[in-house]
């Protein structure tokens, strides 16, 4: 009886344990919770629509659900990006609270490969954003869980030597944005601090000063809200466009939380958020803003 109890538990876990790290690869290569989370029960849905016979022939459950989870996401990644109509916006990835935790779950491969270790100039995910979907999910894959070249074959449809390329074109781009200095928290705490007073008050002269003159602020609306097409750019322009997107929301209220592992801004009305701000540092300016107003990303930070 006992060792029956401990196979059960055994088999909880494990299932536990596979669950966890479909959860994870899928977060990573979609960049949303809600979304890794729709990947996943779909996932196990196709695995529970198999007959007995056909789970029990599969020798390895858990390349099985990897490779299915895997060519999902495939498939979203290129449906967000063409969409069935051209988009008329930017599209970023949800804003994440626990995207540290994540990252020190993440099982750290060899030394030459990336680590999202904080010192990255841009949130983990908004770097994966510069990647085709293919160099996303070879990436993804093959850098952050080793799976092998022949597996990430299968489940983009190309051969492993095009997989390699791929993961190697997806590094070069991540490093050149890895060379770019980061303020340390301290500094941006303080910027941030400085960006919710201003954004506070509208005031327009206290904002401009913390934006670089080369600041550019991209902005999801998932489609609804109107977000403008291209990035808006330069210092006065940048501080005009935030003010006047907050401005529709005149009894918003703010909070300082973590977004991407940096401290941002997230927005209020009636005790629902409605929009997150984050961004990058440097030379005690900030050089970029995300604003996300999507609400279809804001699920997560709207659960009790």
């Amino acid at each position: 009886m006992e060792e029956r109890q401990d196979e059960e538990r055994l088999s909880l876990a494990e299932g536990l344990g596979r669950r966890q790290r479909l959860l994870d690869i899928a977060f990573w290569m979609l960049g949303a919770t809600d979304d890794a989370e729709d990947v996943v029960r779909e996932t196990y849905i196709r695995w529970y629509r198999l007959t007995e016979a056909e789970r029990t022939a599969v020798e390895a459950p858990q390349v099985w659900l990897t490779r299915v989870a895997a060519q999902l996401c495939l498939d979203l990644l290129g449906t967000a990006r063409r969409g069935q109509q051209p988009r008329t916006e930017e599209w970023l990835s949800a804003p994440v609270r626990d995207l540290e935790a994540r990252a020190a779950a993440i099982p750290v491969g060899p030394p030459e490969r990336i680590t999202f270790d904080g010192s990255a100039s841009r949130p983990p995910v908004v770097m994966l954003e510069t990647l085709t979907p293919a160099e996303r999910v070879a990436f993804v894959l093959h850098d952050i869980f080793a799976l092998p070249l022949e597996e990430i074959g299968v489940i983009t449809g190309r051969t492993p030597q095009i997989c390699r390329e791929l993961a190697c074109s997806a590094r070069r781009r991540i490093r050149v944005h890895r060379r770019r200095t980061t303020a340390s928290d301290d500094i941006h705490n303080r910027i941030a601090a400085a960006f919710q007073a201003a954004c506070g008050t509208d005031d327009l002269t206290a904002l401009v000063p913390l934006l670089a003159p080369d600041v550019a602020v991209l902005s999801d609306g998932g489609g609804t809200f109107g977000a403008p097409q291209n990035p808006v750019r330069g210092a006065d322009r940048s501080a005009r466009f935030i003010l006047d997107t907050l401005s529709r929301y005149p009894e918003r209220q703010s909070a300082l939380r973590s977004v991407n592992g940096k401290a941002g801004l997230v927005l209020c009305d009636d005790g629902i958020v409605f929009g997150i701000v984050s961004f990058d540092v440097r030379d005690e300016r900030i050089t970029d803003v995300w604003l996300v107003v999507n609400p279809d990303k804001l699920r997560s930070w709207n659960r009790s």
